[in-house]
């Protein structure tokens, strides 16, 4: 058995910068974040699972592009951004504080605090306005996931919706408009996000981006085929420009016809080992989709958190490579995106 297992490897765990980079919030309304709730994140959970960090996500479904739809979607994401801001204040005893940069995320570790991330899920928030991104920006945003299910006017998806009328593809991978999208996304230092688009989105935009991708929440399509993870081929497009994907706990990503009550912590962990032994461990992170349809036995929620590092000490990672996994290469990659924004 490992050292630190043997030791307190509840303690190395709650030593770590733990980040989380995706998490739903619910919308329009819902339980008070700093109180115990039905939700599978709420802070007390973090705070008692040792999870330092969470990327909360601004999602917003795919409707049909009309310009009516486009408006409300960019409403709804500016609505649950400023949600999410709101949830960085001090309240029963935990203080949380909004981050928007990877040295304000390590501030909050070694200051106590629990550190707010906000992101936004779909590119559909900004219809076909760039401009809207630099008002996501402005509000805290540091990655646009490109797409969801559907195609919009960014991108396709890797989930086509028959019910909105989508072929298999629309653009053939990036639009035009998506083209800009990443352009303006660079000079605004906010991250790309993958998860959701097809095959041939994610390797354009993986050679169009000044900065790495990342998918924020995906698994490994050779363990588990489904159309949300990725292949080989795209692993290695992300290691070539420097990026991450971050295994996710959706269980229906991790087995194939998975359900929470019959994947666990272990099938997580093959996800990670295969990413790692791929594309090397810098290029792999951890995230749930909590309250997005993330969840199993042993991690069915933020309070569980440890569990994921006592299965990578009995899998022989050293507290250097938890800790890269954990959060370390994600801030790797913010930092880029903000060295090289303008």
């Amino acid at each position: 058995m490992n050292d630190a297992i043997a030791s307190d490897p509840i303690a190395l765990h709650r030593g770590l910068l733990t980040l989380d980079t995706h998490i739903d919030i619910p919308w329009p309304t819902g339980p008070d974040p700093f109180l115990e709730g039905p939700r599978r994140v709420d802070l007390p959970k973090m705070h008692r699972g040792g999870l330092a960090a969470g990327c909360f996500a601004a999602y917003v479904p795919q409707a049909a592009r009309t310009p009516e739809n486009e408006a409300a979607a960019f409403e709804r994401a500016i609505g649950m951004l400023q949600a999410i801001r709101a949830m960085g204040r001090s309240e029963n005893g935990i203080v949380a504080r909004v981050a928007v940069t990877a040295e304000e995320i390590a501030a909050c570790k070694r200051e106590g605090v629990l550190a707010i991330v906000p992101a936004v899920e779909n590119g559909f928030a900004m219809g076909h306005d760039l401009s809207r991104l630099a008002r996501f920006r402005g509000l805290g945003a540091r990655y646009l996931t490109l797409t969801h299910n559907g195609h919009n006017a960014l991108a396709d998806s890797c989930n086509p919706r028959t019910d909105l009328g989508n072929a298999l593809t629309e653009h053939g991978g990036l639009s035009p408009l998506g083209r800009a999208a990443i352009a303006e996304l660079n000079r605004l230092g906010m991250l790309i996000d993958v998860a959701h688009v097809s095959r041939d989105s994610m390797l354009q935009a993986a050679d169009l981006s000044r900065t790495p991708i990342v998918s924020t929440h995906s698994c490994i399509r050779t363990l588990c085929d489904n159309a949300r993870n990725m292949d080989d081929a795209q692993l290695d497009a992300l290691r070539d420009v420097g990026g991450i994907i971050q295994i996710t706990a959706v269980a229906a990503f991790l087995k194939q016809d998975g359900k929470p009550d019959t994947v666990t912590v272990a099938d997580f962990a093959d996800h990670v080992d295969y990413a790692v032994r791929r594309i090397g461990i810098e290029h792999v992170g951890i995230s749930s989709d909590f309250d997005g349809g993330g969840g199993f036995t042993g991690w069915h929620n933020a309070g569980e958190s440890a569990n994921i590092t006592l299965e990578l000490l009995r899998r022989g990672y050293d507290r250097q490579e938890i800790a890269a996994l954990w959060g370390g290469n994600f801030l790797r990659v913010l930092r880029i995106a903000e060295e090289r924004a303008g």
